[in-house]
């Protein structure tokens, strides 16, 4: 009879383990997923950036510092996205979103640009992703936070522990990112 007590305990010890470690790696898919839709969205404001700022090349002749400085915040983004560096990644989205704020702000002064039908599309265009970005930062760091905590708890971090789970990277951006825009400044000339 002991014996017996002692298989059936095991067995529901056994079943809590698989059903942890189930749980653990399905956290873990999410945060992928998460991120995969991260993914997409930056490979599609990647092709996009290039055509917004040849539109602006063709009305902003003596404007080339400020189209070089997307154009570098881009490769940047693109060098993280491709490495999966969350934090370069961070700090990169940092320096593309400042771009295109001065970007945007230099536009004011052509007005000619700013009816162009190309150009109005692409800003459209960049902005829907640039939101899309956004929402889906919020879900990743979301799976991220679900992921992190459920590693941590007793007794899932045993099975964690010894089955090699790790804890993911939030997607956060540099400080400057998340201050106002100056607005005054960003139209001075």
């Amino acid at each position: 009879m002991p014996l017996v007590i002692f298989l059936c305990l095991l067995v529901v010890v056994l079943l809590y383990l698989v059903s942890v470690y189930n749980n653990l790696v399905a956290l873990k898919h999410g945060v992928a997923r998460a991120w995969a839709n991260i993914d997409v969205l930056l490979k599609q404001r990647h092709d996009e950036l290039p055509k917004l700022v040849e539109a602006c090349k063709q009305y902003m002749k003596f404007e080339t510092e400020t189209l070089e400085k997307v154009m570098q915040a881009r490769a940047g983004v693109a060098t993280a996205r491709e490495a999966k560096n969350i934090p370069a990644l961070g700090a990169a989205e940092g320096r593309l979103r400042a771009g295109l704020s001065a970007l945007f702000a230099t536009v004011e002064a052509y007005p000619e640009l700013r009816a162009n039908d190309h150009f109005t599309h692409l800003v459209a265009r960049i902005t829907e992703l640039e939101d899309g970005i956004a929402d889906r930062r919020e879900v990743y760091n979301e799976a991220v936070n679900l992921n992190n905590v459920r590693i941590d708890q007793f007794p899932d971090v045993i099975v964690a522990r010894n089955f090699g789970f790790r804890a993911a990277l939030s997607l956060e951006f540099a400080e400057p990112e998340k201050a106002d825009v100056d607005m005054a400044q960003a139209f001075r000339d």
